[in-house]
């Protein structure tokens, strides 16, 4: 078994390109690292360790297309990706406890004994978040929790469906299930749908989408506990429910890992634009787990669907020693929510005194509209009212962090285009902000 290592100095030579890596983690990015390993000519032994016990699925139309897909959709089929072809060793029911890291190499101890290789990849996904109080709650993370959920709905038509979390699940699990017949009532701890993935000012320009779409929505509702019967809220008051859905967020399947790599307080690794974990040379990350350090956005918390299907490749070409494949994709997460397609590329700030300054494209209710997230250097004379001068800078162009794109589709594949470029997006916002010039037009000239 290898020496572990400290938090040491990094190499001052590459390693050699390792014969052998295990990858620990069956989702998304970890199927795409094997298959990446395989399409830039690796050779060795690769190892493939699960949790779950079935083939890597995509999780995405778990909530999106709960009663549409009664079946997961299993990356071999959507992908392409078989590991059970790319891989010399399939454990999808045996998951890593443990990790022995040194500089020739590393050591995962599973149920079933250890396993050896020169490198790993760590691609362990997530876990929902339950806080304390919920556990009578359900949660819908997994295929599993999808069949018990779907299976909830069709065996009660008038069932009584209390969701805890206006988020990105919580949102589209509502709209499904109340297209469903169900009574659906979403309880929010903030002000506003989406608070914290797109800000206040944006998440409440959505808050009728939920009477539209048949569902009661409470904002300041916190959830002291779930019961068998319901929810009690802090206040006190109790609302009654058959089932109670928490959807309050996520965290990195990485607990097993504590006290061996440096975890920050959400459990995720610090990994640099490669994926490489600082002071472990052989210890690489993808997906939830990752914090990746981006030429553009800074670093990048794991979590973006976009991360596990796109990181892996990079990776594996830097484990390998290939050319790198050039800049960096743009974050990007796709949901249909209430009737609504929502897409948000980049990375807004949305808290804090340092949130991004928004200005709209569009008029919210008439038709497709954006939100075009600005860099909070650039407040200008701001009002700070979203769709006013905000953020615009004396010149007119200010560097846009992130793109909200609300009911146009179409658009998704240009502006993922223009945030993926490697460097900051500038835009003429006069022009931007007029919906008869496409945003490709308002791109501004280098100074």
């Amino acid at each position: 078994m290898p020496e572990p290592t400290s938090d040491a100095a990094p190499l001052t030579a590459p390693l050699p390109v390792p014969r052998s890596v295990v990858v620990v983690g069956a989702g998304l990015a970890g199927a795409q690292t094997v298959a990446a390993l395989r399409a830039h000519g690796f050779e060795g032994r690769i190892t493939l360790l699960g949790a779950e016990g079935v083939p890597p699925y995509d999780r995405p139309p778990l909530s999106k297309e709960l009663l549409t897909r009664p079946e997961p959709v299993w990356l071999s089929a959507d992908l392409g990706v078989d590991v059970e072809a790319l891989a010399d060793d399939v454990r999808l029911a045996d998951p890593a406890r443990g990790l022995v890291s040194g500089p020739d190499g590393v050591v995962v101890a599973t149920g079933r004994g250890e396993v050896a290789a020169d490198a790993v990849v760590l691609a362990v996904g997530s876990v929902p978040l339950v806080p304390p109080g919920f556990a009578a709650s359900s949660v819908l993370h997994t295929a599993a929790d999808a069949d018990r959920l779907r299976a909830a709905l069709r065996q009660d038509d008038g069932l009584r469906l209390v969701i805890v979390g206006a988020g990105w699940i919580g949102a589209e699990v509502a709209g499904v299930a109340a297209g469903a017949g169900a009574h659906v009532t979403v309880l929010e701890a903030a002000e506003a749908p989406l608070s914290r993935q797109l800000g206040p000012d944006v998440g409440a320009r959505l808050a009728g989408w939920y009477a539209d779409a048949g569902v009661r929505l409470r904002t300041g509702a916190a959830v002291a506990a779930v019961e068998d019967t319901g929810v009690v809220l802090a206040g006190g008051e109790h609302v009654p429910a058959d089932l109670v859905l928490t959807a309050v967020g996520a965290r990195p399947a990485s607990g097993w890992l504590a006290g061996t790599l440096p975890l920050d307080a959400r459990g995720a690794l610090l990994v640099d634009g490669d994926g490489r974990v600082p002071g472990h040379p052989r210890v690489w990350a993808v997906g939830d787990v990752a914090s990746r350090a981006h030429p553009v956005f800074g670093t990048v918390p794991g979590g973006h669907w976009s991360a596990a299907l796109h990181d892996p490749d990079p990776t594996v070409r830097a484990m390998l020693g290939a050319e790198p494949a050039g800049a960096g994709h743009a974050p990007y997460v796709f949901s249909q929510q209430l009737g609504h397609d929502l897409a948000l590329l980049g990375l807004p700030a949305t808290t804090g005194p340092d949130a991004s300054p928004v200005v709209l494209r569009g008029t919210p209710g008439e038709g497709p509209w954006a939100a075009l997230y600005l860099d909070p250097a650039e407040r200008g004379t701001a009002d700070g009212t979203p769709g006013g001068a905000a953020g615009v800078a004396v010149d007119g162009v200010a560097t846009v962090r992130a793109v909200l794109l609300v009911d146009s589709p179409r658009d998704v594949g240009g502006v993922r285009r223009l945030m993926s470029r490697g460097e900051p997006l500038r835009l003429d916002l006069a022009k931007a902000t007029d919906p008869a010039v496409r945003l490709k037009a308002a791109v501004a000239e280098p100074a």
